[in-house]
C-alpha cells in the first residue's frame, strides 16, 4: 500500500504525524533487541502492536484519500431514467412511484429536479421518462439505482385481490463536458416537434421539443423541458454524449469482467436489483442481500438507509480488492 502519495492531503495530514510516530517508535523499539538480546521476545510482541497500529492507521489515511478522490470526480450534473418493465400499466404506475420516490428523495438533499421528458400511460403512468439532478453527491449515492426493480403487490386494478409481479429498469447517467467525448454532426440525426403536454400555449405551438438519434448506435434522446428548442438541443447533446460515453464504460468492463473487484457501483441496467414486496411489507437488495421494512417510507424518499449501505458495501468491496492487488 502506497500511503505517501497522500502525505500533502490537507485531510490525512493530521494522521501522517501520529504515522511518522509509529514509524520511529517501531525503529526504536526494535534497536533495543540488538543492544540487548534478553529483550527480544519482549520487542517483538511490542513491535508487532506497533504495526498493527500503523496498519490501521494507513488503512484510514487510505479511505479517506480516496473519498476525497471520489468527491472531487463526483459529477454535479447527471440524468435519472425510469422504464416500465413487464407488468403492463402497473409497471408504468410502478415506474412513476420510483421516479416520485427519487424526486421526493432530492428534495431531502437539497439537490435541483428536472423533468426532461416523461411519457405517460392511459392510467398515469410512466411508460419512460428522465429527469435532470444537479447537485453535491447526487450521481455518488444515485448511481446504487442503476438495474431493474421488482415490485410485487396487488395492484388496484386487480378483482381476485392476487399479488403480480412488474419491473422498471432506471438508468443513472452522469453529465460530462462535451469535449470528453466528440460526436460527429454526421453521426446524429435531428428533428423537432410540439412538445405537448403541461407547459403552456407555447409548448404545443412552437417546435420545441428536439429528438436526436445516434446513428451509429441507434441511441435515441428526447428533450421537452424547455421552451426553447436551442436549449432543448443542448440539454439533448448532453444527455446524448452521457449515453454514449455509457455504452463505452459497459463494453470496456465486459472485456475487463474477470478483473473487476467490484460490480455494485456500475450495476447494467438489465440486472435485477431490488425486489418491494409490498404484501410482506419489504425491501430486498438482492446485491448485498440485505433487508429494510416500512416501504411507505422509503416510497416518501427515505432511502438513505439503502443507499449508505450499499455505499458502505461498495467501499468494503473495493477495500477488499486493494488488499488483493
Amino acid at each position: 500500500m502506497d500511503i505517501e502519495k497522500h502525505r500533502n492531503n490537507q485531510k490525512t495530514i493530521y494522521l501522517f504525524k501520529e504515522y511518522d510516530r509509529l514509524v520511529k517508535e517501531i525503529e526504536d523499539t526494535k534497536s533495543l533487541a540488538f543492544s540487548d538480546v534478553s529483550m527480544k521476545e519482549i520487542v517483538e510482541e511490542e513491535v508487532k502492536k506497533l504495526e498493527e497500529s500503523k496498519n490501521t492507521l494507513a488503512l484510514q489515511i487510505e479511505d479517506i484519500a480516496k473519498e476525497d478522490e471520489a468527491t472531487v470526480a463526483d459529477p454535479k450534473e447527471m440524468i435519472l431514467e425510469v422504464r416500465a418493465g413487464a407488468g403492463g400499466d402497473e409497471a408504468a404506475i410502478f415506474a412513476r412511484e420510483l421516479a416520485e420516490a427519487y424526486a421526493k428523495y432530492a428534495e431531502i438533499k437539497g439537490w435541483s429536479w428536472k423533468p426532461i421528458d416523461e411519457s405517460e400511460s392511459e392510467l398515469g403512468g410512466y411508460k419512460e421518462a428522465s429527469f435532470e439532478i444537479k447537485g453535491k453527491g447526487a450521481y455518488s449515492h444515485l448511481k446504487y439505482e442503476m438495474g431493474v426493480h421488482r415490485v410485487q403487490r396487488v395492484p388496484a386494478t386487480e378483482k381476485q385481490g392476487r399479488v403480480h409481479t412488474s419491473t422498471a429498469s432506471v438508468a443513472v447517467l452522469p453529465i460530462i463536458e462535451s469535449k470528453q467525448i466528440a460526436i460527429p454532426e454526421s453521426d446524429i440525426d435531428m428533428e423537432f416537434s410540439r412538445a405537448g403536454g403541461k407547459g403552456g400555449q407555447n409548448v404545443n405551438k412552437v417546435e420545441t421539443a428536439v429528438r436526436l438519434v445516434h446513428k451509429p448506435t441507434g441511441i435515441m434522446v428526447r428533450c421537452t423541458s424547455e421552451r426553447s428548442q436551442l436549449k432543448n438541443r443542448e440539454t439533448a447533446l448532453s444527455i446524448l454524449s452521457a449515453k454514449v460515453a455509457e455504452l463505452h464504460r459497459i463494453e470496456e468492463e465486459k472485456k475487463l469482467s474477470s478483473e473487476r473487484k467490484s460490480q455494485i457501483g456500475t450495476a447494467d441496467r438489465s440486472e435485477k436489483i431490488r425486489t418491494y414486496n409490498f404484501p410482506q411489507n419489504r425491501i430486498t437488495d438482492h446485491r448485498i442481500k440485505e433487508s429494510w421494512h416500512n416501504i411507505e417510507k422509503v416510497m416518501a424518499g427515505d432511502l438513505d438507509p439503502i443507499v449508505e449501505a450499499l455505499i458502505q458495501f461498495d467501499k468494503g468491496e473495493r477495500t477488499a480488492g486493494s488488499a488483493e492487488e
